[in-house]
């Protein structure tokens, strides 16, 4: 199956590097993206929002007849639901790395504006336990890899329309918040998991750890894909 990887904010199609050999022995074939306007000064980039990321996604959905897999990393989340809104009878399940999809009208965050773009605000503004896995030399190559985002894109909000996307299956591979607690949190109605209470199919997936699983763990990320592709239950350790 084809399987589209969009990343989180100020990363590239490069971070599924190390993720994408265990799709490709599994059969799939994985398509990591770079989003448009990516490393491009204010000058070039301004007009670029968070529409423009999901119809990017939503250009390669259409390039093939075939039913496509979604994996959205942190906020990819809310590119890669905004194109299962758009295109809901063309994606076979949604997954999402460390996130939640966003609800109506929301965005992904705030983050400070230099020169008319969002850089990477550095390891220091993560909470620990988030980064707690990546080790100095993991954070130097990353580092290296990252690069600064359009303005709009952190805050723009997203619209969804078509209530049809809640019949696409959705698997959350949860590294932060234990599994257990996320189910809690569904049960009890809190409004930022309204998305995931509304849907049809929820898989929840434990991969403990910190934010950046396909840097800390990118084989244990891999095999939770294609575990979740599958639709098979995923061993507990």
């Amino acid at each position: 199956m084809k399987v589209v990887l969009v990343p989180g904010l100020w990363l590239t199609a490069s971070s599924w590097d190390a993720v994408v050999p265990t799709l490709l022995a599994a059969g799939h074939r994985p398509e990591p993206l770079s989003m448009p306007g990516i490393g491009i000064p204010a000058a070039g980039s301004a007009q670029v929002g968070i529409a423009d990321w999901i119809a990017e996604v939503v250009r390669v959905i259409d390039r093939d007849d075939e039913p496509v897999v979604l994996v959205g990393h942190s906020g990819g989340a809310n590119v890669v639901w905004g194109a299962a809104d758009a295109r809901p009878d063309r994606v076979a399940r949604v997954v999402f790395v460390d996130a939640v999809p966003p609800l109506d009208g929301s965005g992904i965050w705030e983050f400070p504006i230099v020169d008319g773009v969002v850089p990477f605000p550095g390891w220091d503004s993560f909470d620990e336990e988030e980064v707690a896995d990546l080790d100095a030399p993991t954070r130097q190559r990353v580092e290296e890899q990252v690069t600064w985002i359009p303005a709009r894109i952190p805050t723009d909000p997203i619209s969804l329309s078509d209530d049809r996307r809640h019949g696409v299956p959705i698997t959350v591979i949860t590294c932060l918040m234990p599994s257990v607690d996320v189910r809690r949190t569904i049960d009890a109605g809190a409004p930022w998991v309204a998305e995931l209470a509304a849907a049809d199919e929820v898989e929840i997936i434990d991969l403990p750890g910190g934010h950046w699983p396909q840097f800390a763990q990118p084989e244990a990320l891999g095999k939770a894909l294609v575990a979740s592709i599958r639709s098979e239950p995923v061993a507990e350790n």
